[in-house]
């Protein structure tokens, strides 16, 4: 088996992020859940939408395109398979994620619909509140899989956020198929609570019959996986079939389990919350990032602790300091 040249490649969402400061009243009125992400199902509403925002800023992003961008920015070797349409914000989305030094090969779309946007309504206290028009991005196919890159990673990485629609879903199993012969490890995010609520069972039976090799999920993700409110019931009820569960509990840090023995890391300190959009893709970006170059999960874990302590200093969820040299003074190594 030939060896493996790229860290992460991952699949997922190609969208672009429209960053505006909001007020919770504003969030109330809109009908929204404050913290949540809910999908726009139509261009017509998510113009709507874009219409009552406030100055706005503009920003590739994407669940798992921010985790490759991460991994990049550690000095890692990274590729991103994702679908844009042949429009502004696609060529927008393609210059941001191969200038961050991933590799994206993945060919746009002609016609309609546009490239994804995710409009991010960021309230004083640093929450998100994400409206995500899929657009593009959830058309795709399988025969857009780039399977020579998928091969050459060490860790296929996948978004919950894409095994909503029928065409994408198809294709990450497609690309499992191919990680797995080519005796790669699959790494899963969750994304949301909303995505377990469509696609629990999915979700499970991909856990219960080791198809996972790496699982990332917040602490209501994973309850809500196993419809219960004792998280430590629904970290027992993953471990069994997951190589490595990795739990996110925002200020309190995360939990990660491996071989039975339970790791934990507190959140890095930082001088205020200004954007949390993309923390839990940073994070799992430093722990990705780190398990690819053979670093113990405990070390893995504080890496990703710092890389999501960058990301909620700044509006946006691509990093703007040095990780590298971030975590090389933090970490001391």
């Amino acid at each position: 088996m030939t060896a493996p040249t790229y860290d992460v490649v991952a699949i997922g969402n190609a969208i672009v992020d429209i960053l505006a400061q909001a007020d919770d009243q504003f969030i109330t009125d809109a009908g929204m859940n404050k913290g949540s992400m809910q999908l726009i199902f139509s261009a017509e509403d998510a113009d709507a939408l874009y219409a009552k925002m406030g100055p706005g800023k503009e920003i590739s992003g994407g669940s798992a395109a921010n985790t490759v961008a991460g991994v990049a920015a550690l000095g890692g070797t990274a590729g991103f398979i994702g679908q844009v349409a042949d429009d502004q914000l696609g060529q927008v989305f393609a210059h941001d994620i191969k200038a961050a030094g991933v590799d994206f090969t993945t060919a746009a779309r002609d016609g309609e619909p546009s490239t994804a946007r995710c409009m991010i309504f960021v309230t004083p206290d640093g929450q998100r509140t994400m409206n995500t028009f899929l657009g593009a991005s959830q058309y795709l196919p399988s025969t857009a899989l780039d399977a020579d890159m998928i091969r050459a990673g060490k860790i296929l990485y996948l978004e919950g956020y894409l095994w909503d629609p029928e065409e994408p879903r198809a294709a990450m199993v497609e690309a499992i198929r191919i990680a797995r012969e080519a005796n790669r490890w699959v790494a899963f995010t969750l994304s949301d609570v909303f995505c377990i609520d469509r696609h629990g069972d999915d979700f499970r039976r991909m856990v219960e019959d080791g198809t996972i090799d790496i699982l990332f999920a917040n602490e209501n993700e994973l309850k809500a996986l196993w419809k219960t409110d004792d998280l430590e019931a629904a970290i027992e009820k993953t471990t069994p079939q997951v190589g490595v569960v990795v739990v996110t509990r925002g200020e309190q840090g995360a939990i990660a389990m491996y071989q039975g023995r339970r790791y934990q890391v507190a959140a890095q300190p930082t001088s205020g919350v200004v954007d949390t959009t993309g923390a839990g893709d940073l994070f799992a970006a430093g722990v990705l990032h780190a398990l690819a170059k053979g670093m113990a999960l405990d070390g893995a874990l504080v890496q990703g602790a710092i890389c999501a302590a960058e990301i909620i200093s700044h509006y946006g969820a691509r990093p703007e300091a040095d990780l590298k040299a971030l975590v090389a003074e933090k970490m001391q190594y």
